[in-house]
């Protein structure tokens, strides 16, 4: 049986069933509108009720046939060219229901009705059936239709939208964790977080954690998924971070290193080795962590797929500090950095936004642990220009080393949720 009609089964109230006992009928009017909240603009509508009013309701662009009694010949060829068949109180007034819902069944439209169950409130004469929301539901099943949606018209009666299940691609839940590396609200962090919302399923249960808030990970995932494309960093390395991985079904790491001195190498190994796959950030990153490993790929700093080539027109410098702009909506800092034609970063994901507009930039690291640099900056600039630049001192930016980074990034992130896809499918298939 359909699982939204038994889950409005379950929601019924119990009433006590009285056999010819007068209904509390809503006004035609309201069930009309009622019936024109559930049909979309620029419908073509059958209606077989010829509903006082209905057509007048309809939203722009609708166009209305009124079939009238249709108890000697089914109207099939107006149910063919239409999109919704409306039937408001008319069901109740059809001896054979099997034979109406075969010509529905072959009409394969979206159909909105209106019926009163016994379930809410009992019989009354005049009605050529008497069906419960229970009849209903195995009615429903029985020609290949689903309950979409529904809503009281009044005490007695109940409006549904009915959809073909053919049309109707089955969807199985999936749950995912998504581990972002760092509890700041930066520039870098939103759009990462973006990216990965953005190539999970629609049907995807996501679960986003932090460091402060790993004892909150439930029992078990079907996809982990390690980083949104920041750094890995000694304070990850530890056990709670293995179990996580441990607890999805299947796992990914988008992420990069930094301050790689401070790295131990064998516990960065050891959360690599358990990844179905690591989508490095750089190709430093690959030759260091990576080189011979199967599961490795070169993915690039797909925040990139977040910015557009553009040209600046501002003259006046612009310099983004640690903290700059964090409060602002995304698209705002971005129309900011891309708007000049000279940029100073503190930040990665700024300066790389930066590299989408300005003829010239530069970059300071932020943030250095005494004696050590974070290295990110120097493996961007290797991968987009094959070379790095010195710190403090601009350069002028090569829109075509640009171009080709950014189209190269934006292939691999498709075949992120390609991946993505194929592991969440196979732990389904597994399940069953």
């Amino acid at each position: 049986m359909n699982a939204l009609a038994l889950r409005l089964l379950d929601t019924t109230p119990d009433f006590v069933t009285q056999d010819i006992q007068p209904l509390a009928l809503p006004q035609t009017n309201t069930r009309a509108e009622i019936a024109a909240q559930f049909i979309p603009s620029g419908s073509r509508v059958l209606d077989l009720s010829t509903a006082p009013g209905l057509e007048r309701l309809l939203p722009h662009g609708s166009t209305y046939m009124a079939a009238g009694d249709f108890a000697g010949e089914f109207p099939t060829n107006e149910a063919a060219v239409s999109d919704i068949i409306v039937m408001l109180g008319a069901l109740e007034q059809v001896a054979d229901v099997d034979n109406l819902f075969t010509h529905l069944r072959f009409a394969k439209q979206d159909i909105v009705l209106s019926y009163c169950a016994t379930d809410l409130g009992g019989r009354r004469t005049g009605f050529a059936n008497h069906l419960s929301f229970y009849d209903l539901a195995l009615l429903f099943d029985r020609y290949g239709f689903r309950i979409e949606c529904t809503t009281p018209v009044g005490p007695n009666e109940m409006m549904m939208r009915l959809t073909p299940t053919d049309r109707l691609t089955p969807v199985s839940s999936c749950s995912v964790a998504v581990l972002s590396f760092s509890d700041e609200d930066t520039f870098g962090e939103r759009l990462g977080v973006q990216m990965i919302n953005a190539l999970l399923p629609g049907e995807a249960e996501v679960h986003h954690l932090t460091l402060k808030t790993l004892q909150e990970a439930r029992h078990q995932y079907d996809l982990v998924v390690l980083g949104t494309g920041s750094s890995l960093f000694q304070p990850l390395l530890n056990g709670e971070v293995l179990e996580l991985i441990g607890r999805g079904k299947s796992s990914i790491g988008i992420f990069g290193t930094q301050y790689r001195e401070l790295l131990p190498r064998i516990a960065v190994e050891r959360v690599i080795e358990r990844l179905d796959t690591w989508y490095a950030r750089s190709e430093d990153d690959v030759l260091m962590y990576g080189r011979g490993r199967s599961n490795v790929v070169h993915l690039g700093d797909w925040v990139v797929d977040q910015f557009s080539l553009s040209r600046p027109f501002e003259t006046a410098p612009l310099s983004i500090g640690p903290e700059t702009g964090v409060e602002l909506p995304l698209d705002r800092i971005i129309n900011i950095i891309q708007s000049h034609r000279e940029v100073h970063s503190e930040r990665l994901a700024p300066l790389l936004c930066a590299l989408t507009s300005a003829d010239y930039v530069s970059y300071q690291e932020s943030g250095h642990q005494p004696g050590v640099a974070s290295g990110r900056f120097r493996s961007l600039l290797l991968d987009i220009f094959g070379r790095s630049y010195p710190e403090k001192e601009l350069f002028m930016v090569d829109r075509d080393a640009v171009r080709r980074y950014k189209a190269r990034v934006h292939r691999n992130v498709g075949m992120i949720g390609e991946q993505i896809d194929t592991l969440l499918r196979n732990v389904a298939v597994a399940a069953a």
